[in-house]
């Protein structure tokens, strides 16, 4: 065979070679960028919520006034996401009642519930039929109600909301009382002691929501089961609440534009001679084409030789 037809036999496949390394690293290149991207980050949304259908804060003397024993509970207390109903609940304080358990709430419904997304935190409860005992008096109730509810809403991009309703009717200490909702109802038994009542008592700020339906301040003499005085606060229907931050805006995808901002150090070359987002792939381009062009020669010189 003449040398001339080794070396075009030879030639005609490295062109090939390189035509398609270069076609290659051209298609590539977009592809490769475009799933290249940064992966998404989620956080935290940011709301909170909580609900508590009972909550005491006593100090519960002994008969000596020398001691102090507290009784700081709380019934269906939680916090989003969760939910509770406990019905009942008894406590146990060292001295009173020869320390045996004693209750401090019964109802035929006692819920809590507290639920937070990306778009709202909420805090909810709900009472019916409650009767709350304190200790040294175990047959007459601190206050009975028929059913009170509370609910704080805390919504993103809005006003946060806070609300309770005390529906039928309300006893303290045995006696049925009429509850003010421009202050506080004062009630004395004698003998017994005195409560003060605070009516649905709600605060809200651009961000959170707060609401109790019923705040009792108890000042009582039951000189029963040990007990020498009780003093303190319960609340009833409890809801907090606070608003997840907003969603962020979707980011406005930029105008394409062939003008891009000088790089600085050894890069600026590209954009001084031209270059733009494809010199990368035409750069790769040419070195595959080099390689395969100094290989095509070196086929065609082993060709001549073996001829």
């Amino acid at each position: 065979m003449p040398s001339s037809t080794v070396t075009t036999a030879l030639r005609t496949p490295a062109h090939r070679i390189a035509a398609t390394a270069v076609a290659t690293v051209l298609a590539a290149g977009p592809a490769v960028l475009a799933t290249a991207g940064p992966a998404a980050a989620t956080g935290d949304h940011g709301g909170k919520a909580g609900a508590v259908v009972l909550r005491t804060g006593l100090d519960v003397s002994l008969l000596n006034k020398t001691v102090n024993v507290p009784l700081k509970v709380a019934l269906n207390e939680v916090q989003a996401p969760a939910s509770a109903e406990k019905t009942a609940l008894s406590v146990q304080l060292d001295g009173v009642d020869g320390n045996r358990p004693f209750s401090v709430l019964r109802a035929d419904v006692a819920k809590a519930r507290a639920t937070v997304d990306a778009k709202k935190a909420e805090g909810f409860t709900q009472l019916v039929h409650a009767k709350v005992h304190i200790p040294g008096l175990p047959l007459l109730s601190l206050i009975e109600v028929d059913q009170v509810t509370s609910k704080a809403l805390c919504e993103a991009g809005k006003k946060p909301v806070a609300e309770s309703n005390l529906l039928g009717s309300v006893t303290v200490l045995g006696k049925k009382v009429t509850l003010s909702t421009g202050g506080t109802t004062e009630v004395k038994v004698p003998g017994v002691g005195e409560v003060s009542l605070g009516l649905s008592t709600t605060s809200t700020t651009s961000t959170t929501a707060a609401a109790s339906a019923l705040q009792l301040k108890v000042s009582v003499n039951p000189l029963k089961l040990n007990v020498a005085e009780v003093n303190g606060e319960v609340t009833l229907a409890g809801a907090t609440c606070e608003s997840p931050k907003p969603a962020a805006p979707p980011a406005s995808p930029k105008p394409a534009d062939d003008t891009e901002v000088k790089p600085q150090g050894t890069k600026a070359d590209l954009a001084e001679t031209g270059g733009n987002s494809m010199t990368p792939y035409i750069a790769g381009g040419a070195i595959v084409l080099l390689v395969a062009g100094g290989g095509a020669v070196a086929m065609a010189r082993r060709g001549r030789t073996r001829a």
